[in-house]
């Protein structure tokens, strides 16, 4: 709701004259806060609800966490603007220790994300590492009740609510890269809608785009999803755009990371090129393996 009321705000600045007002929707992502994103079906749980509005009429634009938009939209949608980018890194909160360094182990670390998990479990065997869903302030709740030494969120996230002074620490993303268009916010609309495409374009933010650009490339070409412990970052430096990445397995065993640079007018040729790299060094036997595993556990689920 924060980021649909800031987003009213922006359109209400632009164009005074308008009436922009907002529609809550409940997606299947907020609602089903019991089991584990990745068991009931990836990125498209916080999305299609608001597209269900967009297609009926209800709404005209919807506001989506980037990070949260599936890598190919649905037929007849359109991203009519990539919002300037904020803090993209994950943030690390505790009552007691300054960072994950300083975690004894066994220590119980929560977390929403399997790239996160992954990250963490590959670099700190010996941390425990748990589900935690729920709103910010209940996964805040949780921490301070003692059911996590440390929890791991998104520093966006957190300053949006206003939140910022419980951020132990930043996680940069050479300790953990973050999620492709963590940190950006997407307005999307019918593909048919031209009037709406050319009213969004002030809130489109060229440097923003161009980078999640590739890093939604670099996902596509990976196949990722909720499933796929998947990270990548892409910064812009003059007109060379660079990129890292990494794909692994949710328990850290296995995990290939990289990094590629290109020029900023091709950033999707540079997330293509940066998967099929990754996918050379071993990252199609650990997506066959993710498969495999998301395959088990849904077997196991629809045991009575």
């Amino acid at each position: 709701m924060w980021q649909a009321r800031h987003v009213q705000s922006r359109l209400a600045g632009l164009y005074p004259r308008a009436e922009v007002t907002v529609l809550g929707v409940t997606t299947e992502g907020d609602r089903r806060l019991d089991v584990s994103l990745a068991r009931i079906g990836g990125k498209g749980l916080f999305t299609k609800e608001l597209e269900d509005a967009l297609a009926s009429g209800r709404a005209d634009i919807a506001v989506h966490s980037m990070k949260d938009v599936p890598m190919e939209l649905p037929a007849g949608f359109a991203l009519a603007a990539v919002m300037e980018r904020d803090d993209p890194r994950d943030a690390f909160i505790s009552n007691r220790y300054p960072g994950l360094q300083a975690l004894p182990s066994g220590a119980r670390v929560g977390t929403s994300s399997l790239r996160r998990e992954c990250q963490v479990r590959a670099r700190h065997a010996q941390l425990e590492v748990h589900p935690l869903r729920g709103n910010v302030p209940t996964r805040l709740r949780r921490l301070d009740e003692g059911a996590f030494d440390a929890i791991l969120l998104a520093a966006a996230g957190l300053r949006r609510l206003g939140l910022e002074e419980r951020v132990t620490a930043l996680l940069e993303p050479e300790e953990s890269v973050p999620a492709p268009g963590q940190g950006a916010l997407a307005l999307e609309c019918r593909a048919e809608r031209s009037d709406l495409l050319e009213l969004m374009k002030p809130l489109d933010h060229r440097d923003t785009r161009v980078c999640v650009t590739a890093e939604r490339s670099l996902s596509r070409s990976l196949s990722g999803s909720c499933t796929v412990p998947l990270g990548a970052y892409a910064q812009l430096a003059g007109g060379a755009l660079r990129l890292r990445a990494f794909v692994g397995l949710p328990d850290g065993s296995r995990l290939i990371a990289g990094e590629r640079a290109g020029p900023a007018a091709e950033p999707e040729a540079l997330g293509t090129a940066l998967g099929e790299e990754l996918r050379a060094r071993g990252a199609g036997a650990i997506l066959a393996e993710v498969e495999k595993q998301a395959a088990g556990e849904s077997r196991s689920s629809d045991l009575p």
